[in-house]
């Protein structure tokens, strides 16, 4: 398999509905709850990329562009944005949409530094 293809095979999606106990006092989503939710997407990127032991090394910018209602549905979608050789950078995109309604808007962005690891936790190549 080339390495387009793996990067193609490698995004990965998941929906969520947003329940009041996740939400904060303006029944929004909480900035961390959205932070967990997208560091758990960019982790099984980067592992479904390289098939290895990954760690986050850092959350490298989160743009909050909207909030996110309670009684709304996200998808968070992440892609790998860049690879290096220990490491991989990993968009993730939170788009919200309305339960009863169709139509869906980008809320928001951030990407997600990750490291290849091995059983010693010392670094190693992402790709072989």
């Amino acid at each position: 398999m080339d390495l387009e293809q793996r990067i193609l095979l490698a995004e990965t999606r998941i929906f969520k509905a947003v329940f009041p106990n996740t939400t904060n006092h303006y029944d929004t989503l909480f900035g961390g709850t959205a932070m967990a939710l997208m560091d758990e997407v960019a982790f099984i990127t980067a592992t479904r990329f390289t098939r290895k032991t990954m760690v986050t090394v850092s959350s490298d910018k989160i743009d909050f562009n909207m909030p996110i209602p309670s009684g709304t549905i996200i998808e968070l979608v992440g892609k790998i944005l860049h690879i290096g050789n220990t490491s991989l950078k990993v968009l993730v995109e939170i788009y919200v949409e309305e339960m009863y309604a169709f139509g869906r808007q980008k809320a928001i962005t951030g990407s997600f530094t990750f490291v290849a690891i091995d059983e010693n936790k010392q670094p190693v190549k992402v790709v072989d």
